[in-house]
């Protein structure tokens, strides 16, 4: 195992005092409440162990969460389980679900995660690449149907996704479903940018369609929502017989983690709703900055209703391959960023697609927006 791209940009980032657009990790700030209530947590001596399967005032909240935003009704007793961040989350349904020679089938680009995840169980991969339409991603359909195989056990799905932006529409949630009920696929459902969905793009969940409540582990988790992805602290919400198999991979992945945290969060995610407004505003403001800075530059950028990344095609600099651009920027105009081609599985891709992260301060923005342009 090879250091990453994402190793070698941070690296890059940090020697040449470039501005990072490459990782997702956010610049702006928390709720006061929250960091006060983990404050208190701490010192009131929340330090030990949680239970294994989660501080039980916030399996109460992610069930209230899920009932009150999709009328998803969740035991917070067997049917949610608290996580080490949403990647021990997808760790532990894929451990949990699959079988050395099974099939899981994700949409490319996608998370890296869900193809390491798919070696440690002894899984292949199967990506369905999104098609490209104009400025958007969309899915294919023929393709998701010619990828189902046999030996095809599991579907993991994200939307919000990551890296591209897109929200999956109702009418492709629908197909997937159909897809996924016709083959008793299981679906392990990423959706930790659920609450970072902008203009008028609507986040649905794959398990409140008719079908497939009985058949889906929903996963999502604090960092993205409140700016705390140092907490790692997720949730997987499912069926008690698909919970209780993550469950069992879980415990010996971790065990349990973050008390204080479990503890505070609890408490804000009954509140999340106002604060999430006021994240998405300052969201698309970053988003609507960085896209016109990178137009103005003459690059071009994709389209993005959700999360925190935009895509940019970098031909008109003379650039076929994104790896190399992305090499070449630190030193041409200050500014780190992430080759799309690190995310992809399959070998239809978009070489020249690069990712630039706007979940930063806004003066970081524009300092990388006007040394591009001057760059150009």
């Amino acid at each position: 195992m090879g250091t990453s791209i994402f190793t070698e940009m941070t690296e890059l980032a940090r020697s040449t005092g470039a501005v990072n657009l490459g990782q997702g990790v956010p610049e702006l700030p928390s709720p006061g409440a929250l960091l006060k209530d983990v404050a208190e947590a701490v010192t009131s001596g929340s330090n030990q162990y949680p239970p294994a399967v989660g501080f039980p005032a916030l399996r109460e909240a992610v069930a209230a969460h899920q009932l009150r935003r999709y009328g998803l009704d969740y035991r917070p007793q067997g049917e949610v389980l608290i996580t080490t961040g949403a990647t021990e989350a997808l760790a532990s349904a894929v451990l949990a679900l699959c079988d050395p020679g099974d099939e899981i089938i994700a949409f490319d680009p996608c998370y890296d995660a869900y193809a390491a995840d798919a070696r440690l169980a002894g899984a292949r991969l199967v990506a369905v690449p999104l098609a490209l339409d104009g400025a958007d991603f969309v899915l294919d359909v023929d393709a998701l149907r010619r990828a189902v195989s046999p030996r095809t056990r599991v579907l993991i799905l994200n939307t919000p996704h990551n890296p591209t932006g897109k929200v999956f529409t109702a009418d492709e949630l629908a197909v997937i479903a159909d897809v996924c009920t016709q083959h008793s696929l299981t679906v392990i459902t990423d959706e930790v940018y659920e609450h970072l969905v902008y203009d008028d793009a609507r986040h649905l969940t794959i398990a409140s369609l008719p079908g497939m409540r009985e058949r889906t582990l929903t996963i999502s988790s604090a960092g993205k929502t409140f700016n705390v992805t140092g907490w790692k602290v997720g949730w997987i919400c499912g069926p008690l017989p698909l919970v209780a198999a993550a469950g069992a991979a879980k415990q010996f992945l971790t065990y349990a983690s973050g008390t204080p945290y479990q503890e505070a969060l609890a408490r804000a995610l009954d509140t999340v709703d106002a604060w999430a407004g006021d994240l998405r505003n300052v969201l698309t403001r970053n988003r609507d900055l960085l896209s016109d800075g990178l137009t103005r530059a003459g690059l071009l950028p994709f389209h993005a209703n959700a999360g925190y990344f935009l895509q940019a095609d970098v031909r008109p600099w003379g650039y076929a391959d994104g790896v190399e651009f992305c090499r070449d920027l630190p030193e041409r105009a200050g500014v780190v960023a992430i080759p799309t081609s690190a995310f992809y599985v399959s070998a239809d891709t978009p070489d020249w697609l690069v990712r630039f992260s706007f979940c930063k301060r806004e003066e970081s923005l524009r300092m990388a927006v006007d040394q591009l342009i001057k760059s150009q």
